[in-house]
């Protein structure tokens, strides 16, 4: 079984989604999800915020792999460097638990979740409740977590039935 953490990382809100794959068959299935909303000031607390409440996440979660959402150029250079530091607080806490960390472009995760790159965010949302089978729909950066999470497991499904293949 493989345990992914998917952050979609922000300075102000990141979201979070954990799912469990299986390889033999292949299924996916919903862990848990959420976001973490950062009430610090100060980017910097924020910033030890999302290392300190993510690494709460992996030691309660226990995953053997996080995926996170790769930097994309935004119009506002202060915010694209604010997303940059949240990103890197994010995959601190992912190494310092020594769990291989991969990146997935915006573009990436809504092909593999929606089916185009270009999809909205309500899509995000509708398609991570009808795949995960969820009783809600999630918030929006909690589903970009999720989708993330998704996307990672969908690029790696051929690898992890190799795996499983030579395990059995």
């Amino acid at each position: 079984m493989t345990i992914v953490l998917g952050v979609d990382p922000g300075s102000r809100v990141t979201g979070y989604g954990l799912i469990e794959l299986a390889a033999k068959p292949f299924r996916v299935r919903y862990i848990d999800s959420g976001c973490l909303r950062l009430k610090a000031a100060d980017l910097p607390q924020r910033l030890a915020e999302i290392f300190h409440r993510l690494g709460e996440l992996i030691r309660l979660y226990r995953p053997t792999q996080m995926a996170i959402e790769a930097v994309f150029v935004s119009r506002n250079p202060g915010s694209a460097l604010k997303l940059g530091q949240a990103r890197g607080a994010a995959i601190v806490a992912g190494s310092v638990a020594e769990l291989p960390v991969f990146e997935y472009s915006p573009r990436q995760v809504k092909l593999a979740v929606v089916g185009h790159g270009g999809a909205e965010k309500h899509q995000v949302q509708e398609m991570m409740r009808s795949l995960l089978k969820l009783d809600f729909v999630p918030a929006s950066d909690e589903a970009d977590g999720l989708a993330i999470a998704w996307c990672h497991g969908h690029c790696h499904r051929y690898d992890m039935m190799k795996t499983a293949r030579y395990k059995a």
